[in-house]
């Protein structure tokens, strides 16, 4: 068989498509956990849980991991990293630290890698880096530590809140905001149980964002709500992670392995009580939430969040209440 060259109209058809973030329907990137390990424990949640513990179940991750990822491609478009597991990334299934996709950019497709602090992760940023060229991403990588989608959130037009201290340095939004034209609301991280952006702010609309305000200063809370509504939740619901959730058009996705707990214990009232909170800001605002076992990951100190990059926020565009 002779392969034929490409006549010039089929290249120039291949050149006029949409990148992932362009296309009009939700489009994330997961990463299927077959380098799943907890070998390092790199976050106070594992080094919290002796070794036996802490070792994952893989034919129940797999199985976990699925569920997620079904339910976002039935509206949605997921890419999978290519990931196999001989790469030796323990943590490679949690791309929301990858990178992030800069949204206010709308005639450009920007990918700004991540520049890890954490020892095991920094194998990441080559598969990233070779994912997002390949797919035709104009590719940054910040001069400090940054790590992603989990610590930088879109928030409206060119603004955006981010969060460092931990595992992400201010001199990367100082960049950011030079480089790219946008304004980044910073807020410090402090607690080192809840070391990601993700485990304390969620902008559930373009409008209105979940934040742990008692996390933070009276003068950034102050900062971040001339931009967005804050609905304020408790460290105890941080904690359980209310705020590590997803949204996908109508719906929230959240972790929570309650049936998992038995009743009566204080587990199961912590977490009685974030997903009643969910599902009461869920109600005020016209979403369902649909809840996913993800107990596998917790070994690894990682919710629902955590397995998701956004390649776009296409759910954000539709307004739900009038």
């Amino acid at each position: 068989m002779t392969l034929q060259p490409r006549s010039a109209a089929q290249v120039a058809t291949v050149e006029v498509m949409p990148s992932p973030t362009r296309l009009e329907r939700p489009t994330f990137l997961m990463a299927f956990p077959f380098s799943l390990s907890t070998d390092v424990p790199n976050n106070p949640w594992m080094q919290d849980l002796p070794s036996d513990r802490r070792q994952p179940d893989h034919r129940r991750a797999y199985n976990q991991f699925l569920e997620v990822y079904r339910f976002l491609s039935s509206e949605g478009l997921v890419y999978l990293l290519p990931a196999p597991a001989s790469c030796g990334l323990q943590d490679v299934v949690f791309t929301a630290n990858l990178g992030v996709i800069l949204e206010h950019l709308t005639e450009r497709d920007v990918a700004v890698l991540s520049r890890f602090t954490s020892e095991p992760r920094r194998g990441e940023a080559a598969i990233g880096l070779k994912f997002f060229r390949d797919l035709g991403y104009e590719c940054h990588v910040p001069p400090a530590k940054f790590e992603g989608d989990a610590e930088l959130k879109h928030l409206h037009d060119n603004v955006y809140v981010g969060g460092y201290g931990i595992r992400s340095e201010p001199g990367s939004y100082d960049w950011m905001e030079k480089q790219f034209g946008m304004r980044v609301v910073k807020l410090r991280l402090t607690d080192p149980y809840l070391y990601h952006l993700d485990c304390t702010v969620f902008p559930i609309t373009r409008e209105d964002t979940l934040l742990c305000t008692e996390l933070y200063e009276p003068e950034e809370v102050d900062e971040l709500a001339r931009h967005t509504n804050i609905i304020d939740v408790s460290v105890e619901e941080a904690y359980n992670g209310i705020c590590n959730s997803v949204r996908l058009s109508n719906t929230i996705l959240n972790s929570s392995h309650i049936h998992e707990l038995r009743a009566g214990t204080e587990d199961y009232a912590l977490e009685l009580q974030k997903n009643r909170k969910l599902e009461d800001i869920a109600l005020r605002l016209a979403f369902e939430v649909n809840y996913f076992n993800l107990s596998e990951y917790h070994k690894s100190g990682a919710l629902l969040s955590c397995m998701v990059m956004h390649l776009n926020r296409y759910s954000y565009n539709f307004k739900l209440l009038n």
